[in-house]
């Protein structure tokens, strides 16, 4: 706690005194001082001193820390980061007053937050009708808004990953945290003993078993999430409770989505990933090594550093099969990726399978003028033995091009003329594409009985 600044913090203290069903003259009587002095405290007419913390603390054997909190910080940065949506903008939202709203009036500023979160995911949810003809609930796209409305960053799982891996480290580690705090011991098996499942938690025998194949990164990610299982079961509860599912179907998914959330979190704990992050300027490769992660795993994690008061550049995720389909997607960029059909062919993420494991940088503009910086680089599953399957995947990642310029990959040069790409053919215009496999909605066909056209359709350039 600052010193030199007077700390308001009335709605907290009201709150509290709620909470432990104390009226004003019962609090009054138990911290020595008058009733009105508590009005006059809840109303944010004198600050909070450090002896009245202290008396708080003692008298109802409280945590400072939980009496104190972080001054309306977090609620503040939550705040702004939702008025910054462009639907705002005609608004005069002073950076000063939006402050005491999140400080003076948590509940209200909580109950905005909410309803702008549920206005996001059904905004998305609308994006995506026509998904299924026969109106069945897909639990993939489900969980896929539920993540992209809350821009796939939980600071709640960051703030209990940092602990749990600072805990682990002073156990040598997640081995010697399973063993420590759950008498849990870490076994690996042959792929046909684990009946081809990764990971099993053997409660019988006490025992983590993982497949013995798994190279170092895979099998440390999968004690990490045996771990996000254990520890933070009531703080998924919490999140899902806010999502809207259809089926339990959907919310398995997003339950899975936040759990290998905070083993990602466990392994790429918030501060000192955000802080490697700049210092080694995005470099995906770089950090991977640093975090003993993988190159897949890091990608990932880039795309969730949105804390607020501590956010990096936001990424969107995407990875493919050589056949194009969509396995995962996560969008902190706004990139306006087809959520139904294939992409745009002229996208690098989709020619990196000619050049295996090297990263390739592209610049990207869309027919509305955004411009876009993308990396993309082909990752392997399975292997890891012969004869052990494997499938080869593609995964990029793309930031607006305003950001571009806080990435490695950008530096020692001019960004080159971007590449013309669109969301999808059905919504592109470009008349002149190659690579076009659909012709776009709405627009009138050229008769081609005369002449031959370049591109596979013709239609009309006005």
């Amino acid at each position: 706690m600052r010193k030199d600044s007077p700390v308001y913090m009335g709605p907290r203290l009201r709150r509290l005194r709620r909470d432990l069903g104390l009226t004003q003259a019962d609090m009054a009587a138990d911290l020595d001082i008058s009733p009105s002095y508590v009005a006059l405290l809840e109303r944010n007419q004198r600050p909070l001193t450090a002896d009245m913390l202290l008396r708080l603390a003692r008298t109802y054997k409280l945590d400072m820390a939980e009496v104190a909190g972080d001054g309306g910080t977090e609620q503040t940065a939550r705040l702004h980061a939702v008025l910054k949506d462009p639907m705002f903008a005609d608004l005069d939202l002073p950076a000063l007053a939006t402050g005491d709203v999140a400080v003076n009036y948590p509940g209200i500023t909580e109950a905005l937050l909410r309803l702008y979160t549920s206005y996001r995911q059904e905004h998305l949810a609308l994006a995506d009708q026509g998904a299924a003809p026969d109106d069945t609930p897909d639990p993939v796209a489900e969980s896929r808004r539920f993540l992209a409305a809350r821009r796939n960053s939980f600071p709640t799982l960051d703030d209990m990953a940092e602990k749990l891996a600072a805990d682990a480290e002073t156990e040598g580690g997640l081995t010697g945290w399973l063993r420590a705090r759950h008498s849990l011991r870490v076994r690996r098996l042959p792929a046909d003993v684990m009946a081809w499942s990764l990971r099993r938690y053997d409660r019988h025998r006490d025992a983590i078993l993982l497949d013995d194949t798994l190279d170092t990164a895979s099998a440390q990610f999968q004690l990490a999430l045996q771990i996000a299982y254990l520890e933070m079961r009531k703080a998924f509860d919490a999140i899902l409770k806010d999502g809207q599912f259809a089926n339990e179907s959907s919310r398995r998914l997003a339950r899975r989505a936040l759990a290998s959330y905070g083993a990602a979190a466990i392994l790429m704990p918030y501060s000192a990933f955000a802080k490697a992050v700049e210092a080694r300027r995005y470099d995906v490769e770089a950090l991977a090594r640093q975090f003993g992660t993988s190159f897949e795993q890091t990608a990932h994690r880039l795309t969730t550093l949105q804390k607020p008061g501590q956010e990096r550049v936001p990424f969107f995720f995407l990875r493919v099969d050589p056949a194009g389909n969509v396995s995962k997607r996560l969008d902190g960029a706004g990139f306006p990726f087809a959520r139904h059909g294939g992409s745009c062919p002229l996208w690098s993420v989709h020619r990196v399978f000619e050049t295996p494991r090297q990263v390739v940088t592209q610049w990207l503009e869309l027919p509305d003028g955004q411009r876009f910086f993308s990396i993309a680089r082909t990752v392997t599953a399975g292997g890891g033995g012969w004869g052990s399957p494997k499938v080869d995947r593609a995964i990029a990642l793309c930031c607006a091009a305003d950001h571009a310029h806080r990435l490695i990959y950008t530096q020692g040069s001019p960004p080159p003329d971007p590449t013309p790409i669109g969301v999808t053919c059905r919504l592109c215009h470009r008349p002149h594409c190659l690579a076009r496999a659909a012709p776009p909605i709405g627009r009138d066909m050229l008769p081609d009985d005369y002449r031959g056209t370049r591109a596979p359709f013709g239609f009309a350039d006005g």
